[in-house]
């Protein structure tokens, strides 16, 4: 009764295509437009939900590219390459979103208190060696990776086509499928040296513990969100929970995906959904 025997003799892992490239796609959005307070489709939950998670991401994406940072030493030119223009477009993503951020305070919301909740979480996992940094990045670019997804297969959550508030988060999505496979590589890289069993473990056990806390955590950003619109109690949960599972039910639909990442051999570009660059690239089509 050997587990990790079955675990090493199980098929190869996926890898990233060889013919992709990592595009730096240098925007900057909303600048000296008025904010809009309930800007996505004029729904409160659905703007509270994404400004929830975009008050994550300055602070969230400083730990990816220093988990990546943290591992590049020796690395395959190839991964090298792929690792600097991952660090360039995550840069961008904080750069605009610490501007989208602003935008949500000037419309009236005060997200002091996420931002407060993000830091000390993220305090606590600097407080752990380099390689928890890394498996925390790896479970949280899934994540990015399978709403991104979701964000261009369905744009209309997003309500207007080509307002500066939707443009943003299209243009994050492309560049997080772009890059999904980046940290993982360096995932494998940092550790060539341990068991498929062991890599296993650890990755799926960190996936489970960051899923309790993101839709924990993003769920309580997003009521504090709603509170300050006056939506508060079983109502504010109710909705809430409808937008997430319900309808569009974003958890529900990227619920197969994430069942994906603990396969023995997964890996992020198994799902090969790079029509959805390609469709961003060509622009909006006019009926």
């Amino acid at each position: 009764m050997n587990a990790p025997t079955r675990f090493d003799l199980a098929p190869a892992d996926g890898k990233s295509p060889a013919d992709l490239t990592l595009n730096v796609r240098d925007r900057r959005f909303g600048r000296g437009a008025v904010p809009e307070r309930w800007w996505a489709n004029g729904d409160p939950v659905a703007t509270a939900w994404f400004n929830a998670l975009s008050a994550t991401f300055p602070r969230g994406e400083t730990l990816f590219i220093d988990a990546v940072k943290a591992f590049r030493d020796g690395a395959p030119p190839p991964l090298a390459e792929d690792i600097r223009a991952f660090i360039r477009q995550e840069v961008n993503h904080t750069r605009e979103h610490l501007a989208f951020n602003r935008a949500a305070a000037a419309a009236g919301y005060d997200l002091g208190r996420i931002d407060a909740r993000v830091e000390w979480l993220l305090g606590q996992i600097y407080a752990r060696p380099t390689y928890a940094w890394l498996a925390v990045t790896i479970a949280l670019e899934h994540f990015t990776a399978m709403f991104a997804h979701e964000f261009l297969e369905h744009p209309e959550q997003f309500g207007r086509v080509g307002s500066e508030q939707a443009e943003l988060w299209r243009w994050h999505a492309v560049e997080e499928i772009e890059h999904k496979g980046v940290a993982y590589d360096t995932w494998r890289h940092a550790t060539q040296g341990w068991s498929r069993w062991r890599r296993w473990k650890v990755r799926s056990r960190i996936m489970l513990l960051i899923t309790l806390s993101f839709v924990r955590n993003r769920s309580l950003d997003a009521l504090d969100l709603l509170a300050q619109d006056g939506i508060t109690g079983w109502r504010a949960k109710a909705r809430l929970a409808w937008y997430l599972v319900g309808t569009p039910g974003i958890l529900r639909r990227v619920f197969p995906a994430w069942c994906a990442y603990f396969r023995p051999g997964f890996h992020p570009w198994q799902q090969d959904d790079r029509h959805l660059i390609a469709a961003y690239e060509a622009g909006p089509t006019t009926a």
